[in-house]
């Protein structure tokens, strides 16, 4: 039976929404709340999001969550965010602009640029991340190339979320990475700031993710909390995703589907990979995150169903997969968006469709997608793999992309490990969110892998392996021919 006590909220402001949860001492959630925003699209390339449309997500989530539970109960609140999503402030801590958000390729030159002139392999070795477009820096290059001020402050979307609750701006290291030039063993670097032509004094403090403040009187007056309640910091939704699936040591890996996939080890040493293969993230309370991520999953899930007419968008597509054969599916490299970030972390790759024929029926072509989605992701699986000690046990499913068993069978046949799921929560992100403000706020016992029996187990079936093999070379040839004709 859940805890009836103290109650602590956790915000996930992601892609598509902000969620939020009421968390009680046990771990159950006893509330929920969602609202969507959107992702405005007004030239190639860009995805921008008015930033207050995430405060006006913010107001009303809360203020679901006050009118299904008592307010005064509410003990702390915890946020978690997309990330990199760029906001400029002015001096006065107001948004100038439309909101960048992760998904806008319009700065790719300027990545290319800071990156070339501070060394790439400099950059990898400090931050752990491979600067592109993507990254708050290089966004803001773009943007002072048009004329953009030279007062402004360079914020991330939790950084402004969190100044909306407390009055203090700061950024926490694993948000503080999607800048693209905070080093790995911690400050922001010199080297690398003066590449992109910014001061370090432009940019917010950097605290622990586990640091608070007290929610300012007004804000705590909208929803009939106390005032001076605690504000955990929290961190980027992939490190707090992970955090809510239990995924705190060695061994298991998070697979977080959502909008994009982010697939996430969790390792003791913040060493990057000799070759590249994945960025190098700062968890929420100690160790670092091994990450790759997919950038276009869900959103190339919810692409199909739109050009084919299947209800229910990504979710319709993905129920629509499991009636296709694996065998007469159509080969589909998932490079939506366009580009990887994954294991390979090449910009260049596009989304192609080979094999199509007047029998593929639309079942076939969402198994195609599909079956593309869990070919990247074996590959991310088999990197992680390597890496001592980060990623040789389960895998552990969360998000909406997840919820498919059929996927999630089709995982564990492709990569060889058992996938495990939680039947009773999506949104880990918000729940991993409300357990560090719990277990650091309000001193909740922090044990990692409280709800694990609770998960659904999938194990590889051997008869699968050879089909997945073959698929895997198929893909690897294909993706091979259409590098070589774009280089």
């Amino acid at each position: 039976m859940t805890d009836q006590g103290e109650l602590a909220i956790g915000l996930d402001f992601g892609t598509s929404g902000a969620k939020a949860l009421a968390v009680a001492r046990d771990g159950g959630v006893v509330a929920r709340a969602t609202a969507p925003y959107e992702t405005r699209r007004p030239e190639p390339d860009a995805a921008e999001q008015d930033p207050g449309d995430w405060i006006r997500a913010r107001d009303r989530v809360l203020a679901d969550l006050a009118a299904q539970t008592d307010p005064g109960r509410w003990g702390a609140i915890a946020l978690s965010a997309m990330l990199p999503t760029l906001v400029e402030l002015d001096p006065a801590g107001r948004p100038l602009a439309p909101a960048i958000t992760w998904e806008d390729g319009r700065a790719d030159a300027d990545g290319r640029r800071i990156a070339e002139s501070a060394g790439e392999a400099l950059v990898y070795r400090t931050t752990g991340q491979r600067l592109d477009g993507r990254y708050l820096l290089p966004m803001h290059a773009r943007l002072a190339r048009s004329g953009a001020r030279d007062d402004t402050t360079i914020a991330g979307a939790k950084d402004l979320l969190f100044a909306s609750l407390t009055g203090s701006l700061r950024t926490d290291p694993s948000t503080a990475a999607g800048y693209g030039a905070y080093a790995l063993r911690g400050g922001w670097n010199e080297a690398i700031l003066a590449a992109a032509g910014v001061s370090a004094d432009r940019l917010p403090e950097v605290a622990p993710s586990t640091s608070a403040a007290p929610l300012r009187q007004e804000a705590a007056a909208l929803w009939r909390c106390r005032p001076g309640l605690p504000v955990v910091l929290g961190g980027a939704d992939s490190v707090l995703g992970a955090y809510g699936l239990g995924v705190r040591s060695p061994g298991s890996v998070a697979y977080v589907a959502g909008t994009s996939t982010v697939i996430l080890g969790w390792s003791a040493s913040a060493d990057p990979d000799p070759s590249g293969r994945y960025l190098v993230t700062p968890m929420a309370d100690d160790g670092y995150g091994l990450e790759m991520d997919l950038m276009a999953t869900g959103s190339a899930l919810a692409w199909l169903a739109g050009l084919l007419g299947i209800e229910g968008g990504a979710a319709g597509a993905m129920a629509l997969a499991d009636e296709g054969s694996l065998l007469d599916a159509p080969l589909v490299l998932p490079y939506f968006s366009p580009g990887e970030q994954g294991a390979l972390w090449d910009p260049q790759l596009l989304g192609a469709v080979e094999g199509i024929t007047l029998r593929t029926s639309r079942a076939d072509l969402a198994r195609g997608l599909v079956a593309g989605i869990v070919a990247e992701s074996r590959r991310c699986l088999a990197a992680l793999a390597e890496t001592e000690g980060a990623g040789a046990g389960p895998v552990v499913v969360s998000g909406r992309g997840g919820a498919s068993r059929a996927f999630r069978q089709a995982l564990a046949d492709a990569s060889g490990r058992t996938v495990l799921h939680d039947p009773g929560e999506q949104d880990h992100s918000a729940l991993g969110a409300a357990l560090l403000a719990g277990r650091t706020a309000l001193g909740w016992p922090d044990d990692p892998a409280a709800h694990r029996d609770a998960f659904v187990a999938v194990r590889p079936d051997p008869s699968a392996a050879a089909a997945w093999a073959d698929r895997y070379d198929r893909h690897e040839r294909a993706r091979l021919a259409q590098r070589a004709r774009l280089t």
